[in-house]
């Protein structure tokens, strides 16, 4: 596949987003990276990718924390924040981040913060950060337990997608993240979810490893760019549309508040919140292409530790919740509930 470059038109923020195979080895001649560059990375990353960042920079400082979301803390943000300043860097200089969600979120709230702000790329390494988490600005650390509950909207400078990163993933991690996807294709893109009912998993398993992506995988990747690009174009700071990307995430995000403990990952727990959120129609597509994919289908956590969760995560609008329904694939419907209608539908799918 040639290279794809995907700009996304936010004014003065805008930024382009680089998809192609092998272009994290031409950061150098894609980014600027002639100044002082705080590279962060994690423990799951190969060491070789925010090496080969570093080694086109000026100057640069390579700073790896532990993989996983309890590295989204204040902690490791005070870290970054050290570390920018004991390198001397100034409002010139430049944050790269180098692996998933986790170094994306944190090290782009740390460059939001840092003198009021300086240059931020993003190049995500698992399917997850590729499809959605590192597009649209938003940058966050989590507090007491609930996510993204400290942040900020902060565009990246560029993103660099390289789908050949993605061949030391395991098949979890790659399933983990291909569940965003396939919620940016319910919502918006029936054709795009067509895709996911005809692709063979095992094939493009395979193709990857090898160190390929096929263009099918390509494809998808490509699919949920451009979805979440029209999206962030129109509502940069979720007052509107930009709302219907929570499709799943309204339940997930409690499930995934209790199932962490339990090492559920964050597409596993979208995944089950789609589930009670579609028509019956719906589902009964939707969960052969969850099967398929190694997604979980059956949750087990408590429901009144989910909405408690639930209830910490979502803003309430005079006692409400506006959640995503969809009820034919390729579209959507928002609707207000009680924490108690909730609750019912997530009782009713997976305890009745």
């Amino acid at each position: 596949m040639n290279r794809e470059t995907i700009t996304l038109s936010l004014g003065e923020h805008s930024y382009d987003i680089v998809l192609e195979p092998g272009c994290l080895s031409n950061a150098g001649s894609l980014l600027n990276l002639n100044r002082k560059v705080l590279v962060v990375t994690d423990s799951g990353v190969p060491e070789s990718y925010a090496d080969t960042v570093a080694a086109s920079a000026l100057a640069a400082e390579v700073v790896r924390i532990p993989e996983g979301e309890s590295s989204k803390s204040f902690d490791n943000y005070r870290l970054l924040l050290r570390r920018m300043l004991a390198l001397g860097m100034g409002r010139g200089d430049c944050v790269a981040a180098v692996g998933g969600g986790v170094v994306g979120d944190l090290s782009g709230f740390a460059a939001a913060c840092y003198m009021r702000g300086i240059d931020f790329y993003n190049i995500p390494t698992t399917v997850l950060s590729q499809v959605d988490s590192s597009i649209g600005g938003k940058t966050a650390i989590d507090l007491d337990g609930i996510k993204n509950v400290v942040g900020a909207f902060y565009q990246p400078r560029c993103v660099l997608v390289d789908p050949a990163t993605l061949s030391t993933l395991p098949r979890r991690q790659i399933a983990n993240g291909l569940a965003e996807a396939v919620k940016m294709a319910l919502c918006f893109d029936q054709e795009a979810f067509a895709r996911f009912e005809a692709l063979d998993f095992e094939a493009e398993l395979n193709s990857l490893a090898s160190g390929k992506p096929s263009p099918g995988l390509i494809r998808i990747i490509s699919d949920a760019l451009h979805l979440k690009k029209k999206v962030v174009e129109e509502d940069e700071k979720e007052q509107g549309l930009r709302r219907v990307l929570n499709f799943g995430h309204t339940l997930g995000h409690g499930i995934e508040s209790v199932g962490s403990k339990n090492g559920m990952l964050h597409g596993e727990c979208v995944s089950l919140g789609m589930l009670p959120m579609c028509s019956a129609s719906v589902r009964a597509r939707l969960l052969p292409v969850l099967e398929k994919l190694g997604l979980p289908v059956a949750c087990a956590a408590d429901p009144d530790q989910v909405m408690q969760a639930v209830i910490h995560d979502k803003k309430q609008y005079a006692g409400k919740i506006r959640s995503i329904f969809v009820e034919t694939a390729g579209t959507y419907t928002e609707k207000e509930l009680t924490p108690e209608e909730l609750r019912q539908l997530y009782t009713e799918y997976f305890f009745s």
